[in-house]
């Protein structure tokens, strides 16, 4: 390394108890650099960059040397590691809703954070807030301040999140999946609002995620990690096109990508010719598992309307998948939870397995409900921190009466295997699981009872590039033999293209395009769809560099 060393972690030990979890671990981070930690879930990299500020989780104990700056991490009491917190380092959480207080303005959250680094008074600090939510680009500032969390979308969330940890004005900048939960163009603007405080200020970064798009966008480095430990380490261009270690190929291999640019695209008639075989058997099949027919969804929150769905219209045939695509707040969950019945219709009609859903008596809509099933996109929520997994998964047998005592508990084991867990799982609560995991136990439960209708609202947001290879693969299989039909909700869509038969395009409560996958995806009509494509990372440095370098706007700006 050329430049200085801000931060030095060398034979880094963690270990719970007698159980040693990261080996020896060595990565080294120069002023203004930005170096990615990728690899599955569980292989380290979260814990290994919260040795960093001496943030590791209670039972957790370290050893081996980590220098930030020159000072010492490990063995330092917390009066001493007090004032690096957020001044040498600070940390960008994965999760921007638990990370910012649900009840305190936003504003007073900053002042906090200010208040911690240096004296402030009141009006100083708010002054400062405000300056700290321009400087990474959310809309009037000077109202948003007083604004709540909940009156921010996603993106704009992660952002206060990154005032935050900007508060202190750090010479580390630590983000843990900072864009995981972010559509393609949000995840654009956060990428480009990190490169251009970087080079305004001269901050390193180390950035863990398990998007190799985003890694061949924002890195220079590359640490693959792999059960605790470090498996290669290359420059970014040498990574992507000549990794040394089989498993490196492994996760690059995985990843779905789109066409290249250029690619001569499908020609629509050419697809409507040659639809899938299981679209083929679904022309034969009379009756649509859901039909859509000028549907609007009005919501009424403290006296004021704001409409999610404008005259949408859809149909979905047995065993077709069509993926829903559109910006956060484009009303892709609502269409997916107002075709379950779980959201009611405004106006419109919704037609489930052939039965209208208006007026439909409560009985029949729960006996309707058997044969659909939701993968909820906030998993963590959806499942209860008191049970067991074996309770989650099995709910919907019990409920139904499909399976009881050691009949539900084989059924349970099965489709945990079914989505590559172990049976022992059964027995353990959804805070002994990752992310990636939960999002599984997630899955499953939605298969218990094989149903006709799947609404899977980002199912492989929180998964790794090789386990999300590994569920998407698990998809198709269960989908062949079940042929289940599915609304697949995402804003990843190379996963999409990867999926779908069709997809239909959302903005604003309207869709804008819809089509057979190849034909929208390869010859876009709408300017909205085709500045989504451009908006998704290539896991290819040679193509990102120019986007990385460059100083222009965004693909598309934040909405309020």
């Amino acid at each position: 390394m050329t430049a200085e060393t801000l931060l030095d972690i060398r034979d880094l030990a963690v270990r719970f108890g007698a159980r040693e979890v990261v080996h020896g671990v060595n990565v080294q981070v120069a002023r203004g650099e930005t170096v990615a930690l990728v690899g599955e879930s569980g292989s380290g990299k979260s814990l290994t960059a919260r040795a960093v500020l001496g943030l590791l989780p209670t039972g957790a104990t370290a050893a081996g040397s980590v220098r930030l700056d020159g000072t010492e991490i490990i063995g330092a009491t917390e009066d001493e590691l007090r004032p690096l917190r957020g001044t040498r380092a600070a940390m960008v959480f994965q999760e921007p809703q638990t990370a910012l207080n649900p009840v305190r303005r936003i504003g007073s959250q900053i002042a906090e954070a200010l208040r911690a680094h240096r004296p402030i008074g009141t009006a100083q600090a708010r002054a400062r807030a405000i300056e700290l939510l321009g400087l990474v680009d959310i809309p009037e500032p000077e109202t948003r301040v007083d604004w709540y969390p909940h009156q921010l979308s996603g993106g704009q969330k992660q952002r206060v999140v990154i005032a935050l940890a900007l508060s202190g004005e750090p010479d580390l900048l630590i983000a843990d999946e900072p864009t995981t939960a972010l559509d393609v163009t949000v995840q654009a603007e956060i990428l480009h609002l990190l490169r251009d405080l970087q080079r305004r200020n001269d901050t390193a970064i180390l950035f863990i995620t398990h998007n190799l798009g985003v890694v061949a966008a924002i890195a220079d480095r590359v640490v693959v990690m792999r059960a605790g430990e470090v498996v290669e380490t290359q420059p970014v261009r040498a990574l992507f096109a000549d990794p040394r270690e089989p498993y490196t190929r492994e996760l690059l291999a995985a990843v779905p990508v789109l066409p290249e640019d250029g690619a001569a695209p499908v020609p629509p008639v050419a697809v409507v010719a040659a639809e899938p075989e299981s679209n083929a058997a679904a022309v034969a099949d009379p009756e649509p598992v859901l039909r859509v027919r000028d549907l609007s969804v009005v919501y009424r929150r403290h006296g004021k309307k704001f409409q999610a769905l404008r005259d949408v219209s859809l149909t979905l045939a047995p065993r077709e998948v069509i993926g829903l695509v559109g910006e956060s707040g484009s009303g892709k969950s609502t269409l997916g939870r107002t075709a379950l019945g779980l959201v009611p219709a405004t106006a419109g009609e919704v037609v489930l397995q052939g039965v209208p859903l208006t007026g439909l008596p409560g009985r029949e809509l729960r006996g309707l409900r058997k044969n659909v099933a939701l993968v909820h996109q906030d998993v963590t929520a959806s499942l209860d921190p008191r049970r067991s997994v074996e309770d989650a998964i099995g709910e919907p047998l019990r409920v139904h009466r499909a399976a009881a005592g050691a009949l539900l508990r084989a059924k349970v084991g099965d489709l945990l295997e079914s989505v590559r867990l172990p049976r022992e799982y059964a027995t353990r609560r959804p805070g002994e699981l990752s992310g990636g995991q939960r999002q599984r136990v997630a899955l499953a439960r939605a298969l218990a009872l094989a149903p006709r209708l799947l609404v899977a609202d980002e199912p492989t947001s929180a998964l790794d590039v090789s386990v999300q290879a590994r569920v998407l693969d698990l998809f198709a299989d269960l989908r062949a033999e079940y042929g289940f039909a599915c609304l697949f909700i995402s804003h990843d869509l190379a996963v999409v293209h990867q999926v779908a038969d069709r997809v239909a395009v959302l903005r604003e409560g309207r869709i804008v395009e819809s089509g057979p996958v190849d034909a929208v995806f390869g010859s876009p009509r709408e300017e909205y769809t085709r500045r989504l494509l451009d908006a998704v990372p290539a896991p290819d440095p040679a193509r990102s560099r120019e986007a990385k370098n460059s100083s222009a706007e965004p693909p598309l700006a934040l909405g309020a």
